[in-house]
């Protein structure tokens, strides 16, 4: 099973670091609180049945952003802005300003739709896999979300990534955005 870190090794930090003028190191950190963000924003919206279908639908249309050397300059964040809206709704800012802890929430802003893209690719190679590799995949071949989105944060069909992330989002976001 897919683990967050091997998402994370495939952010191209040093290009999206330069190209928003900051060091890579804060890059990495912001990454750090962004994906599993993401991810938990997702697994929240997946609980809901039309959140299901319309992430597995997202997924369906996601998958070669993780192809070849990834350039970061190809990384389309119009997609990502959408992928950032749809996962949160209306509470992006109040996201970022609760991962950032009040300061550096411009820069969770900026990495969010950057690398949302990034995720949904990773997430669409994981679940094509899992369906073609499970002996038993859900009915119409469907993929488990809460499965592979649980257990990319290290749990099963819920997680507790960074600690209270999912305490922290699930107050911002309801049960998720549907």
């Amino acid at each position: 099973m897919a683990r967050i870190e091997d998402l994370f090794a495939q952010i191209p930090v040093d290009q999206i670091a330069g190209m928003l003028g900051v060091d890579a190191e804060q890059v990495q950190q912001a990454a750090g609180k962004a994906v599993p963000a993401l991810v938990e924003g997702m697994q929240a919206n997946a609980q809901d049945p039309a959140g299901a279908a319309s992430l597995e639908k997202a997924l369906s249309q996601h998958g070669g952003e993780l192809d070849g050397d990834l350039d970061a300059a190809k990384i389309d964040t119009d997609d990502g802005a959408k992928i950032v809206k749809n996962v949160f709704g209306d509470n992006v800012d109040g996201v970022a300003q609760a991962l950032s802890g009040g300061a550096g929430a411009g820069l969770i802003q900026k990495i969010l739709p950057m690398v949302a893209p990034l995720v949904m690719g990773f997430l669409s190679k994981q679940a094509s896999g899992s369906v073609a590799n499970s002996a038993a995949p859900q009915a119409g071949g469907q993929v488990d979300l809460g499965g592979l989105l649980g257990g990319l944060l290290g749990g099963g069909g819920s997680s507790n990534a960074g600690g209270g992330l999912g305490d922290l989002l699930g107050g911002l976001l309801g049960a998720g955005k549907r």
